[in-house]
């Protein structure tokens, strides 16, 4: 059974390729600067009714050097029969494509990963036809990034570190860095990575902490994420006013509103306080623009003020709305 956890662990390298620069001198091996990374079909079903899927296989291309397949596995236990399929994936590529192939195995346990690098080996008694040994990332030398500077520099990274020690100690100290990392990010990175992270983390109690620092988009439609149900509950409430009234007016005002909800839901699963004047400013604006940028800040804020930083006392930018013609 393929797991949200599974999905994500290889997943980040189609959606985020630059990790593969830092992953790469993580394991010693070379990649020029710059190269072009395309993502290929996982399928290597033959004619006949027996059907093979790796997880991810990219095409890299360095600027420097020879062009190669990289097919990547996300193992969460060990798999008695993985050590075969893994032969075949390799050996179906090369033919396929015509290329070199390396293998890339991602664990986010300590055991798992020790033995997914093997060897594996195919032949009889100490004759050895054919040895399988993959590279490996894993809690053992993936780097665990808790300076929020160091997240923002490479977040693929960072949140590539949260998922592979998502069952570590380190795992709230990670995800505040990430955190903090995000709020200066821009607003597709910051809807990728809080969803992806959510997603990534599965069942673990790192998850909930996780909820309770993110939300707003969605990339992963269909898994019940908070990220999720606050966008669409925004979005619904904000269509339904607007059908009912049959004006652009009352479609704004009802987008306005679930915005307004959604600033408000992010601030109540992170444990904020918010103070009953607070809440009515926050459900009385109608400037959408203005909206959106508390629902940003909502995101690392520590409290309901640091919503509002720069704007003069006694006037929030959403009086801006009554300038309107």
């Amino acid at each position: 059974m393929v797991t949200s956890s599974h999905e994500a662990s290889h997943r980040i390298f189609q959606d985020r390729p630059e990790l593969l620069t830092p992953v790469f001198q993580i394991l010693g091996v070379g990649l020029a600067p710059k190269a072009s990374i395309e993502a290929l079909t996982p399928d290597t079903t033959e004619l006949r009714p027996l059907e093979r899927r790796v997880d991810s296989v990219l095409r890299v291309t360095p600027s420097e050097g020879t062009a190669f397949l990289l097919a990547i596995e996300a193992q969460g236990r060990r798999d008695p029969d993985k050590g075969v399929s893994w032969m075949y994936y390799l050996g179906y590529l090369m033919a396929k494509y015509g290329m070199p192939a390396l293998l890339l195995v991602v664990c986010q346990d300590r055991r798992t990963a020790r033995w997914a690098a093997g060897p594996f080996d195919a032949g009889v008694d100490h004759w050895h036809s054919v040895t399988t040994r993959p590279l490996v990332l894993g809690p053992d030398n993936v780097p665990v990034i808790t300076n929020p500077d160091e997240a923002a520099r490479n977040l693929a990274m960072a949140a590539f570190s949260a998922m592979t020690h998502g069952r570590d100690r380190d795992t709230t100290a990670i995800l505040e860095a990430l955190a903090r990392a995000l709020g200066t990010a821009d607003t597709d990175s910051v809807a990728y990575y809080s969803e992806l992270l959510e997603v990534g983390l599965g069942d673990t109690p790192a998850r909930k902490t996780w909820r309770k620092l993110m939300s707003v988009g969605s990339f992963f439609p269909g898994r019940g994420t908070l990220v999720e149900e606050t966008f669409l509950k925004g979005k619904a409430e904000g269509e339904a006013e607007g059908e009912a009234k049959g004006k652009a007016e009352g479609k704004a005002e009802g987008e306005a509103k679930g915005k307004a909800e959604a600033v408000l839901r992010v601030l109540a699963a992170r444990g904020i306080e918010v103070p009953e004047a607070t809440a009515r400013r926050i459900s009385s604006c109608t400037d959408t623009d203005v909206l959106d940028t508390w629902l940003d800040r909502a995101i690392t804020a520590t409290d309901t003020e640091e919503l509002f930083a720069g704007e003069p006392a006694g006037q929030d930018l959403s009086d801006r709305s009554s300038d309107r013609p």
